[in-house]
């Protein structure tokens, strides 16, 4: 699967001494690429999560015990209101008890190292073992080297959605956590 073994990976809550960690890695290209350049709006998304403004779980993903990425996981149904709805439509097309993954590696050395791989399959095996049995994950359909590392672990394209406000060129891919797949499903428009 890959080349971390997940026993390597941790998982720590972000709490406010986590915030210029966190802004440090929003400020790298790499991640504004596919988070987008607003990193401060980002930033405060993630201090509403660790003040209990936001039902969103962040979490830093530790490698031998040091910070190596950020994942989180959200609860569908609370995002079935808006800004969600417009911002993100193919809202409307998937189960509302399921829960939706986030994560980005901290470093750019760090990219292509199994590391996102390794957390994503131990963080799925945790939010199986709470309950969770619909995940999904949403990487811009132009993230190839995300799409691939969520295949390895088994999750499986379920549709594309354009972007709002039609730019053509962009593209949300959302997956769906389904292992048991031999081979990804046709991607259709949403």
């Amino acid at each position: 699967m890959s080349s971390i073994d997940t026993t390597r990976i941790e998982f720590r809550p972000v709490g406010s001494d986590d915030l210029s960690l966190l802004e440090g890695w929003l400020k790298t290209p790499h991640w504004q690429e596919w988070w987008g350049e607003k990193w401060e709006t980002e930033l405060a998304h993630i201090r509403d999560m660790v003040e209990g403004r936001d039902s969103t779980r962040p979490f830093l993903i530790l490698l031998d015990g040091r910070p190596a990425g950020y994942i989180q996981n959200w609860i569908i149904a609370d995002a079935l209101c808006e800004p969600w709805l417009t911002e993100a439509p193919w809202l409307r097309q998937v189960p509302a008890h399921g829960v939706g993954v986030d994560l980005s590696i901290g470093d750019a050395a760090d990219l292509s190292q199994g590391i996102g791989s390794a957390a994503l399959k131990a963080f799925v095996e945790r939010l199986i073992t709470e309950g969770h049995d619909c995940i999904i994950i949403d990487p811009d359909a132009a993230n190839g080297r995300a799409v691939r590392a969520y295949e390895k672990v088994g999750f499986r394209p379920l549709l594309v959605s354009p972007e709002p406000g039609g730019d053509a060129t962009q593209a949300t891919l959302i997956m769906t956590y389904a292992p048991d797949d031999a081979a990804p499903n046709d991607r259709t428009s949403a």
